[in-house]
């Protein structure tokens, strides 16, 4: 069967041939055939076997057969098969035939070239004497071109000339505030005509081509670039810093000062925190922290756990309690998101500072002789892993101690271990003395935090003062066990009394002490168990009554009716106080507490 005529017949087939056609006729318009012409010269010789000339249709499938007319390969073909682009390619021009003055002539760019020690001028091309207008030729570049100078080129010129080799300039910005230029000078050699004499009177045949490509656009663009990315950067630690606390509070019995430095220079914030928090009582919590990463998930994530430890420092509960909370918050948050955290609460009856730390770095505490401590152990991992319990240390701060809390952005140095940059920071903080704002620079200073510092950096600084002299006369306390029995509340009111009346408090502010320790007592006697214990204490800012026993029931505020004969000490403490709070004691049990507001003097 012939399936060539079979085939025709079928739809479409019609048009593929057409097709094919055009396609042929297209090729053999541009000289191409359908087979390479060393083959097609190969099938035929130049002449038929009669010695003829050859037929250029005679191909065997008619004129649209890939051969088409004769090849040309290796110029075989007769006149009459010699088709459009066979023959030999046109030679390109040669280098030589270039007229270098006409070609540095027409570039854009700017072009001097000068020659000599003194860099005379030899030529400026047209661009140049637009730009800065005609230049002499043979006048030093000192004084036909000062606006070399002007772009501090001329040095440049010095060292292209001694090393031979070729140097760039970036940015180069031409005086008055013009345009900016990128600068390439290039070493070239003259050629050296035969001296009149032995003695040679031009020696220097050596110049230097001088390209100024004009690089304003990209230069304005980059500074747009340059000067958005202040603004993000401005604007991310604006956010940053909003996030801390815009003034710490100030307890009765420490001076607290932290900082906060960026690192880098772009927009990215970080997650590094720090907070203080007031518990009452007398008792503060301190924390620091740093969330791992960059960026506004980072700070926001920071954001929401710095506002979570402030909710969970009003419980009053345990260190290794607030971050067992955190850690699960910290996962709820974002569980790609690790964070580090030290909370930490300084009791002043205790002269300690218990604390627990979620894979965060050691607190260091220098005591009144200058001996630096670490915090020990225990550490757990960071928050947001899960699966762990966390467990309190303490460590003494007693008076005229300080302690450092602080992040992995002030000792962690690339290429070091970081163990060597907290022996750093405990060599600084042994010679840093000072108020905490002064000890947070001189540690700054001391670890090499400046502008360029690379990595976000929190500090906190914590001193116990040494009270001496009437400064001391302010600051008093007063502790009385009570065994129990019906004549425990008599002795306390007797024993708030005459402690009161010593410390010289006004009337008044006597008699409501005395009546905060009589209900707090009362109620310790009628709902905890021993042992028990009154205790009083006066700062500089207030008085504070509180009272321990050993059950570790909470009491609450409710609301009594009027045929109650208990249930309203709580409210009647929380009427005439300040304020009230209550936690349990690491030990076991509970205390109770309310302070009072000393009268400004």
């Amino acid at each position: 069967m012939n399936f060539t005529r079979w085939s025709a017949r079928l739809p479409g087939t019609q048009r593929r041939a057409a097709a094919r056609s055009e396609h042929a006729a297209a090729q053999a318009k541009r000289g191409e055939g359908a087979v390479p012409a060393a083959r097609g010269a190969a099938g035929r010789s130049a002449t038929d076997p009669d010695g003829g000339p050859a037929d250029p249709t005679a191909s065997g499938t008619g004129p649209t057969s890939g051969t088409g007319p004769a090849s040309g390969a290796g110029g075989l073909g007769s006149g009459t098969g010699q088709g459009a682009g066979s023959g030999p390619l046109p030679a390109a021009p040669s280098l030589d035939e270039l007229s270098v003055r006409e070609v540095l002539g027409r570039l854009p760019a700017l072009v001097a070239l000068v020659h000599g020690p003194e860099h005379r001028v030899a030529y400026v091309n047209d661009a140049y004497t637009a730009g800065f207008g005609p230049r002499p030729a043979g006048a030093p570049a000192h004084e036909a071109l000062p606006e070399l100078g002007e772009l501090g080129l001329l040095p440049l010129l010095d060292q292209v000339q001694r090393s031979g080799k070729s140097r760039t300039a970036k940015n180069r910005t031409a005086p008055g505030g013009g345009n900016c230029y990128t600068v390439t000078c290039t070493p070239v050699e003259f050629p050296k005509a035969a001296p009149e004499s032995d003695a040679d009177p031009h020696p220097h045949h050596t110049g230097v081509l001088i390209h100024l490509a004009d690089v304003t656009d990209h230069a304005e663009a980059a500074e747009r670039l340059r000067a958005s990315e202040r603004r993000q950067r401005e604007a991310a630690v604006t956010l940053q810093r909003s996030l801390l606390p815009q003034e710490l509070e100030q307890p009765d019995d420490l001076r607290i000062a932290a900082t906060y430095h960026p690192g880098g220079t772009e927009a990215a914030v970080g997650g590094d925190w720090y907070d203080v928090i007031t518990l009452g009582a007398g008792r503060t919590a301190l924390v620091i922290g740093d969330v791992m990463g960059r960026g506004v998930r980072a700070a926001a994530v920071m954001g929401q756990l710095r506002t979570a430890v402030r909710a969970y420092a009003r419980l009053d509960l345990p260190p290794h309690e607030v971050l067992q909370l955190l850690d699960g918050l910290a996962a709820e948050i974002d569980a790609s998101q690790i964070a580090t955290c030290v909370y930490a609460v300084h009791d002043p009856n205790e002269g300690l500072l218990a604390y627990a730390s979620a894979g965060h770095l050691p607190i260091l505490v220098r005591d009144a002789d200058g001996t630096v401590r670490r915090a020990a152990d225990p550490t757990g991992p960071p928050l947001g892993t899960g699966g762990w319990l966390h467990s309190s240390g303490t460590i003494a701060l007693g008076p005229g101690s300080t302690a450092v809390l602080y992040t992995d952005g002030l000792v962690e140095r690339r290429g070091e271990d970081i163990d060597e940059g907290v022996a750093a920071l405990e060599r600084a903080l042994a010679g840093a003395q000072g108020t905490p704002a002064v000890i947070c620079d001189r540690l700054m200073r001391a670890l090499g935090v400046d502008a360029d510092h690379d990595d976000d950096v929190a500090v906190m600084v914590l001193q116990q003062p040494h009270r001496t002299g009437a400064d001391a006369e302010l600051f008093h306390n007063a502790a009385l066990d009570l065994l129990g029995g019906v004549e425990a509340a008599p002795r306390a009111r007797a024993f708030a009394q005459g402690v009161l009346t010593s410390w010289r408090f006004p009337v008044e502010l006597c008699d409501l002490g005395v009546l905060a320790a009589s209900e707090l007592v009362a109620n310790s006697l009628q709902h905890g168990t021993p042992p028990m214990r009154l205790r009083l204490r006066r700062t500089d800012r207030r008085l504070i009554v509180e009272v321990t026993d050993g059950d570790d029931h909470l009491p609450r505020r409710r609301r009594a009716e009027p045929g109650d004969e208990t249930g309203r000490g709580i409210s009647i403490v929380a009427t005439i106080a300040s304020s009230w709070g209550c936690r349990r004691t690491p030990g076991g049990g509970k205390a109770v507490w309310c302070e009072f507001a000393l009268p400004d003097k």
